[in-house]
């Protein structure tokens, strides 16, 4: 009751503080280019769990604990980030560190997310050697093409995110005339026990390129992955402003020999090979009211299908009642690990819907945006709502709170999920 009370102590201050008054200001000398800059954030995140005592996904998590009806975490995070940058050579360095209180007690773990060298020769070359983020494709939600990407969290699509140890390059020609501009950017992928070692099969070099057209004012990207680590797949993305205020964004990607591990009925994990096509069509529309739209559609083919999920829960369900008979816990364990990681990403299934829609400075409130965002699993019914208030009383603090519900039958993707809501507030400061 006390995490309750804290929650919505919170979620007050937020409110209360929207008019209140303060001049955000304006120095020219902010923009100005600096050898050496220095930011990031500090950021505290309170975070409140209504569990799901029923899901088989709580079972999983919870199967040898007493939890009640709600569980709090506490988060604190900084992330820093170092740039330099003198004539020709520059160079970045940005670290996160998470310290978590949690039902396990508290953790803390600091992670290196960039930190590379580049050389600007000229206007049309430029070589980055070390660990940076390519950031491929156009979709807000989710990235099929950002074949040396981590993916995105599509509950939360900008947070800061880990790169890769690359070589890449970026070779740029401009023209006259309605092809406008192309640019070459192949990269080189190193994968051993130490560098990339989670981004596939090691002891491998990987090859990747991507060649970016801006052609009749469309932004149109060719990409392609290929080498030892995994299996090779090709892309294509697109972004044209139809108007000044409504866009059309898509990408598509397709895995020849694409390998999904799935869980066997009978525990055990088996591989199935196909060609996997993935792809998301978007739109971005910005009303005369300053209420903007993001609709994307998602096929995720590499995700599993009803059946498949609907055995892992009954793998889940199995394990669980055996556990309950006779007190071995490894058939838990064995699926609470690496094996069924899949089925438990941001989108494990292959048809999604993502919808948000945010206002900003309503009633004429400023630095005040609130939204709106939901996740439909087309596949199963189920789905995500997010309401969300986000407001800026000082220059350089955000203060955010939300509130996502997960609904969904048994056995579909969000009425299994562990938690049927999660209360969170943030309050970031940027340095």
């Amino acid at each position: 009751m006390r995490s309750i009370t804290l929650y919505f102590v919170l979620i007050n201050l937020l409110v209360s503080g929207l008019f209140a008054q303060e001049e955000h200001t304006f120095d020219l000398s902010e923009i100005e280019k600096k050898v050496f800059q220095f930011g990031g954030y500090l950021e505290f995140r309170p975070v409140l769990f209504g569990l799901d005592r029923d899901s088989w996904l709580y079972k999983l998590r919870f199967y040898d604990l007493e939890e009640g009806e709600t569980i709090a975490e506490y988060n604190f995070n900084a992330l820093l980030d170092l740039s330099f940058e003198k004539g020709i050579v520059g160079a970045k360095i940005r670290t996160n560190t998470d310290i978590t209180k949690s039902v396990s007690g508290w953790s803390h773990v600091t992670t290196l997310f960039e930190a590379f060298l580049s050389l600007k020769p000229s206007f049309s070359f430029h070589l980055d050697i070390g660990k940076k983020r390519m950031k491929w494709g156009k979709g807000y939600a989710w990235n099929p093409v950002a074949f040396i990407d981590r993916p995105k969290n599509p509950n939360d699509p900008g947070l800061a995110l880990e790169g890769y140890v690359v070589l890449s390059i970026d070779y740029i020609k401009s023209f006259q005339g309605k092809l406008k501009t192309i640019t070459f950017t192949p990269v080189l992928i190193p994968v051993n026990q130490h560098i990339n070692s989670t981004f596939g099969n090691k002891n491998q070099l990987n090859f990747g390129g991507k060649v970016y057209f801006l052609f009749y004012d469309t932004d149109i990207d060719l990409m392609f992955l290929s080498g030892g680590s995994v299996p090779a797949r090709y892309g294509m993305d697109f972004s044209r402003n139809i108007t000044s205020n409504f866009e059309i964004h898509g990408e598509f990607a397709y895995i020849p020999d694409y390998i999904k591990e799935v869980i066997q009925e009978d525990g055990t994990v088996g591989e199935e090979q196909y060609a996997s096509m993935n792809y998301l069509l978007g739109i971005r529309f910005l009303t005369r009211t300053n209420t903007t739209f993001f609709f994307e559609y998602f096929k995720n083919g590499n995700g599993y299908t009803s059946n498949e999920m609907e055995n892992f829960y009954s793998l889940i369900d199995q394990a669980y009642q055996s556990y309950l008979l006779t007190g071995d816990d490894s058939q838990l364990e064995f699926l609470s690990g690496a094996a069924s990681q899949a089925y438990r990403t941001f989108a494990p299934m292959q048809d999604y819907l993502f919808l948000r829609i945010s206002h900003k400075e309503p009633w004429n409130i400023l630095y005040f945006i609130p939204s709106f965002t939901s996740i439909f699993n087309l596949t199963d019914k189920s789905f995500s709502l997010t309401p969300e208030l986000l407001y800026n009383p000082i220059t350089n603090l955000e203060l955010r709170a939300k509130i996502t519900i997960l609904l969904g039958k048994g056995g579909s993707e969000f009425g299994e999920k562990q938690n049927d809501f999660r209360l969170e507030f943030r309050g970031r400061y940027y340095f």
